[in-house]
């Protein structure tokens, strides 16, 4: 788009858009993005008006800043405005009442006049001569418009109103932040036949429904919780599609470094995103490290359930020492015939380096756990004594460890037990109980609460 017009004393020029040469993009797993690009427009000097399409449709109009890096001290913005009224058939025809139009319908009628009213089934229209003309909206094959009303866009569009005081060529910066864009991490782990090791890789799921393509992007993620101030408003519903999935079976490519409080990972190449599409990338290769296998008995929360959790260290010694965003981690074990079978999954959250990670898989078929409160009794107006009988049965052919949990609430102290505990913290104890093969080991405790 090209043209001039005077306003007051100004030189007014239209300058159109051109294709982003350099983009980065920064995704943040909060489904949101900070879009870099630069693009280089030729402007004369004095009042200048800039658009830009190829913008995300889900874009935070308050979030833009545009800026010249050849002379930023010569061109100031004026004005900034958001076109997004894309164009459709009903906008068309709403911009086109007490407008003339001509439509055709299905028996090769052509009817020709004033748009009155587009609403509802009917259209209804005035000939020259003043007279009605109302056509069943059904009934019409195409309508013919002379012209795309004013106003109405087929992109989404940045305009600014700049003072250039700098003729000539401006290599010009524009950031946003958009919604619609989005990342997380998801890993593969698989256990040895003991149970006792495990090779963890683990990969990046990039989507995008943010309405833009950026092509051959410069590529962050940023691991963390990044906090965000949410609006008001209403929530649009999402219409979410099947993207395209674009699997790269490849090495590692991604740069980890800390930043600020979070993680910042680099893709050491370019890539392209594309609208409605999922990319996933390796995030490290496959690392061996030490894990073992643990039975949880938490009764008050669970009733008989033995819950199933694989742990392991995010150590340097023990094979990993990566900080792992979060995300889900699939397990899998190998069977005897050497095929691997699906055994569960969870989410783990962001853990740093040397913190351990705890996986729960599910519940464990042979194992079975049983809480009753056998006694409680008032020792004054503000304490009591509670007695519990806790049974673990294990139907298995080989000797367990069960942790059973116990929570608490006040100031707590366990004043007859069975079996040894550890005070895990302020309201929680655990005790650590072996259960011999096809064997039942009972756990009797006695607690005084004051609160």
């Amino acid at each position: 788009m090209n043209g001039k017009c005077l306003v007051g004393v100004f030189l007014c020029v239209w300058v159109g858009t051109t294709l982003a040469q350099d983009v980065s993009l920064t995704v943040y797993n909060q489904n949101r993005a900070l879009v870099r690009e630069v693009r280089t427009l030729s402007m004369e000097k004095g009042t200048t008006t800039v658009s830009f399409t190829d913008v995300a449709a889900r874009i935070d109009p308050t979030s833009v800043h545009f800026k010249s890096l050849t002379a930023p001290d010569q061109l100031s913005i004026l004005e900034q405005n958001y076109e997004y009224d894309l164009v459709n058939a009903q906008k068309i025809m709403e911009k086109y009442i007490d407008e003339d139009i001509r439509l055709v319908t299905d028996k090769g009628e052509v009817f020709g006049g004033t748009l009155l009213s587009a609403s509802g089934s009917d259209i209804v229209l005035q000939d020259k001569e003043g007279g009605i003309q109302i056509v069943r909206g059904e009934n019409v094959q195409h309508f013919d418009f002379p012209r795309l009303p004013e106003g109405l866009i087929t992109r989404p569009t940045l305009i600014w109103m700049v003072k250039n005081g700098r003729s000539g060529e401006h290599e010009t910066e524009l950031s946003y932040l958009t919604e619609g864009i989005n990342w997380h991490a998801e890993y593969v782990a698989v256990v040895d036949r003991d149970d006792r090791h495990v090779d963890l890789s683990g990969w990046v799921s990039l989507e995008n429904h943010s309405g833009a393509v950026y092509k051959d992007a410069k590529l962050k993620l940023v691991a963390g919780d990044v906090h965000i101030v949410e609006p008001r408003r209403r929530i649009e519903q999402m219409r979410l599609r099947k993207g395209q999935e674009d699997l790269l079976m490849a090495a590692p490519e991604f740069e980890e470094r800390a930043f600020f409080e979070y993680h910042l990972y680099t893709l050491q190449r370019r890539t392209t995103l594309k609208n409605n599409q999922t990319k996933q990338i390796s995030l490290f290769p496959p690392a061996k490290t030490q894990t073992r296998k643990i039975f949880l008995y938490d009764g008050a929360r669970y009733d008989t359930k033995v819950r199933v959790h694989m742990e392991f260290k995010n150590a340097k010694q023990d094979g990993l020492g990566l900080p792992l965003p979060k995300g889900k981690m699939r397990v899998y074990k190998e069977d005897v015939d050497g095929a691997l079978e699906f055994v569960g999954e969870d989410l783990i959250d962001h853990t740093p380096v040397d913190e351990k990670v705890r996986v729960f898989l599910g519940n464990a078929f042979d194992l079975v756990g049983e809480r009753v409160q056998e006694s409680s009794k008032k020792i004054s107006s503000r304490s009591q004594e509670d007695a519990y009988r806790i049974s673990l049965r294990n139907h298995k052919e080989e000797d367990v460890d069960i942790v059973v949990v116990e929570h608490f609430y006040g100031d707590w102290e366990i004043v007859q037990r069975s079996h040894p505990f550890v005070k895990k913290d302020a309201r929680t104890a655990e005790f650590t109980i072996r259960v011999p093969a096809k064997g039942e080991v009972t756990l009797d405790y006695s607690v005084i609460l004051r609160y």
